[in-house]
């Protein structure tokens, strides 16, 4: 009778001497991309560009804003604060080539943004551009 099952293949090498024979193309594939990397790769002799920093952030001008609205909910413009009819007034014209921008404080609740955004869309603005500060 014949085993249905093979013997274990044997090559009469050594464990060591496999584990070797299954390195070697790893050597291989880790040298020749080192090659590559080394050929392909320049180097500058530019040195890196500046990067921005806090000093160069404060020294460039605050974007303008059409209208902020403070951390409690008042709308201002320029300075004063209005209300719903008197806000409209005194924005410019609704124009969709140029958004108006609207300036929140940090501690501004949605709800109370949502609000506003509803006025402006009634009145007619359909691009509005938000400042807000950066997360620090």
């Amino acid at each position: 009778m014949t085993d249905l099952v093979p013997p274990p293949f044997s090559s009469g090498k050594t464990l060591m001497e496999r584990v070797e024979d299954a390195l070697l193309p790893l050597i291989n594939l880790v040298f020749l991309l080192l090659m590559f990397f080394i050929v392909a790769g320049q180097i500058a002799d530019e040195p890196l560009p500046e990067l921005p920093t806090a000093e160069t952030g404060a020294q460039q001008q605050e974007p303008r804003a059409d209208l902020s609205v403070t951390s409690n909910g008042d709308w201002q413009i320029a300075g004063q604060v209005l209300n719903t009819e008197r806000l409209l007034a005194s924005l410019p014209p609704a124009d969709p080539q140029q958004p108006l921008t609207v300036a929140a404080a940090e501690g501004l609740a949605m709800t109370k943004l949502e609000s506003l955004f509803r006025v402006l869309e009634n009145a007619g603005y359909t691009e509005i551009l938000l400042l807000t500060e950066p997360a620090s």
